[in-house]
């Protein structure tokens, strides 16, 4: 068995490949390691087979919907899993033949609803239901402490003891435990009996993890991030950088016309001289008023370049085929030292 684990943050990912069948399985991918995954497949000589999410994941962005666009292969969850993309739906028991290897799916709800650990050989991925010295929350959409008392101790720890552990989530470097490990040393599995295990489920109270809302509406529906859209616009404009701006501006050119996206108030408190002022919410329903010419050049800026660039990338879907962003923001113009016009006026 071929078999790579890649970390991001405290966020875990593995390939299971069969060397023989050149194939292999991708669990829990994140979304900013998708290359890595590619390069990881190719050394290999790999091929994807499956991409597969354990559970629906809260605190980071999954990869298996962009990769399954890439490389034409299924998307795997098991059957509870809310998100329309999903290829492949298992019951628990169901197996995944990658070559000689078979990964066996437990459903494993708790965590998530959704949630089932995946067992090949001697290892066993157990998402969020079992971590190296903890367990997944249950506060979040769906987590049921109940549940993962069940999951845990009629199911997971029921198996070999001498079964390697790989969770989605290790944040202090480990590279894996065993059953029998965690049965010794977890703090959480010590509280065997389910009403104790419960009501220590729901006293953890802990902190929310970051972008919880946009992760859970990513995976869960399949849109893009805010950063795969910055990032899907950013590749398809042309920027400026600033010191060419602030060069035409000396030189006086009037070829090209400056657009400030921010808000009134903002462009008030100080904008680019000469700059021309509408705001981004505006852009579509005033483009034909304000932008009689779609040949003219046109530099885009906002306060920190973000909006900028899907403003250019909108414009340019319009027609306008000389719209160009500012590289950095209204910020950083003026942390230069740059000049600014105060007031309503360009």
């Amino acid at each position: 068995m071929i078999f790579e684990s890649i970390s991001s943050g405290g966020c875990r990912s593995y390939l299971v490949g069969c060397e023989e069948a050149c194939a292999a399985a991708l669990i829990d991918p994140e979304l900013s390691q998708i290359d890595r995954y590619n390069a990881l497949a190719a050394r290999h000589g790999l091929r994807f087979r499956y991409l597969i999410d354990t559970h629906t994941h809260a605190d980071h962005f999954s990869a298996t919907r962009q990769l399954a666009n890439q490389l034409d292969a299924p998307v795997v969850m098991h059957r509870a899993s809310p998100a329309p993309f999903v290829d492949l739906r298992l019951e628990g028991g169901d197996l995944l033949v990658v070559g000689r290897l078979r990964l066996q799916s437990l459903y494993t709800p708790g965590h998530t609803n959704d949630s089932m650990c995946l067992h090949v050989e001697d290892r066993v991925f157990t998402g969020d239901t079992l971590l190296i010295g903890a367990t997944g929350r249950t506060d979040l959409p769906s987590g049921d402490a109940g549940a993962l008392h069940e999951s845990l101790f009629q199911g997971v720890l029921k198996l070999d003891p001498a079964l390697k552990i790989f969770p989605a989530h290790e944040y202090k470097g480990r590279s894996h435990s065993t059953i029998a490990q965690e049965l010794a040393d977890n703090p959480r599995l010590q509280k065997r009996e389910r009403g104790a295990f419960i009501d220590m489920m729901q006293s953890l109270n802990l902190t929310m993890p970051t972008h919880v809302t946009e992760a859970l509406r990513t995976n869960m529906s399949g849109g893009k991030t805010v950063a795969q859209m910055l990032s899907d616009a950013a590749a398809s404009v042309p920027f400026m950088s600033m010191a060419q701006l602030k060069a035409n501006i000396e030189c006086r050119r009037d070829d090209m016309i400056v657009l400030d996206v921010r808000e009134r108030d903002a462009y008030e408190s100080g904008h680019v001289p000469g700059a021309f002022h509408l705001p981004r919410g505006q852009l579509e329903l005033r483009v034909n008023e304000e932008l009689k010419d779609p040949t003219r050049r046109i530099l885009v800026c906002c306060e920190f370049g973000r909006v900028s660039t899907l403003a250019t990338a909108t414009l340019r879907t319009m027609g306008f085929s000389g719209a160009v962003a500012l590289d950095g923001g209204i910020k950083a113009w003026r942390e230069a030292g740059y000049p600014l016009t105060v007031g309503k006026e360009p």
